[in-house]
């Protein structure tokens, strides 16, 4: 069982949703993310995504894609990342970590990346621009790896579409909750209700939602129906503003909003 399916399970049992954050691996700079990866699981975290940054990044909001840009201008990279996951492991952390970005450093990394990821001690990889038609090699070598791909779905994704993203889906499904980029506004909790249930109907994975939920309030009414609830910008946006002590507060304070909430609770 993957470090992914146990945390999924865990809180299952719990009854409570999984509190998801997102950091841009060199953002405002190395140390400082070293620093809140190493932070973020006693602020609450119970699944770390880690962003590479990447040229082009055309999903990203201006907020995540500032962050990136400053990451590149101070040389962060996909293997430097990796680096970051390798001393988090070796510091005894047990947090599961998903990597996050776009497919061509992915792909200028190489056929060994997947195995590499593992062994640093990643669990999961989101590559928002590689549809699954396009990715049979990196899933057959994630696949090997043991490295979980997650799929996104959409509020325009439709049925027959969704029954090919979850068939080669692993870890979890990530609903992106506004038909736009990172940082757009929060879906309606009925809305994102619906849309999770016509989700849940096509498979049994988690289903984490993300894209547009900025504070313990969107993330509580989006825990009401979501396995787990991804906040990045907000985070993102106050780390630049504010500094990584506030970063942290709110995560916390997103935290409890999010672990209040559960199905069971």
């Amino acid at each position: 069982m993957t470090r992914l399916s146990q945390t999924f399970d865990r809180l299952k049992s719990e009854g409570r949703t999984a509190f998801v954050p997102f950091i841009m691996a060199g953002d405002p700079n190395a140390e400082t993310t070293e620093k809140l990866l190493h932070a973020l699981p006693e602020a609450g975290a119970d699944v770390i995504e880690l962003g590479f940054p990447f040229t082009d990044p055309m999903a990203d909001g201006p907020i995540i894609a500032e962050a990136g840009q400053r990451a590149l201008a101070l040389g962060q990279t996909l293997q430097g990342t990796l680096s970051m996951v390798k001393r988090f492991r070796e510091a005894g952390h047990e947090t599961p970590i998903v990597l996050m970005g776009y497919a061509n450093p992915v792909l200028q990394h190489g056929e060994s990346f997947a195995s590499d990821a593992v062994e640093a001690g990643a669990d999961g990889l989101i590559l928002v621009d590689l549809p699954p038609e396009e990715s049979e090699t990196l899933d057959a070598q994630a696949k090997k790896a043991g490295l979980d791909v997650i799929r996104l779905a959409t509020p325009t994704t439709r049925d027959e579409r969704i029954d090919r993203v979850v068939e080669r889906a692993s870890g979890f499904l990530y609903y992106v909750a506004v038909a736009g980029v990172t940082g757009d506004r929060s879906a309606g909790a009925d809305e994102l209700g619906e849309a999770i249930a016509r989700l849940r109907t096509k498979t049994s994975l988690p289903i984490a939602a993300g894209f547009g939920i900025k504070d313990a309030a969107s993330a509580r009414a989006a825990a009401q129906h979501a396995d787990a609830v991804v906040v990045g910008s907000a985070i993102v946006k106050t780390l630049a503003v504010e500094g990584p002590d506030a970063a942290l507060e709110l995560a916390r304070d997103i935290a409890a909003a999010t672990h209040g909430m559960g199905e069971g609770s």
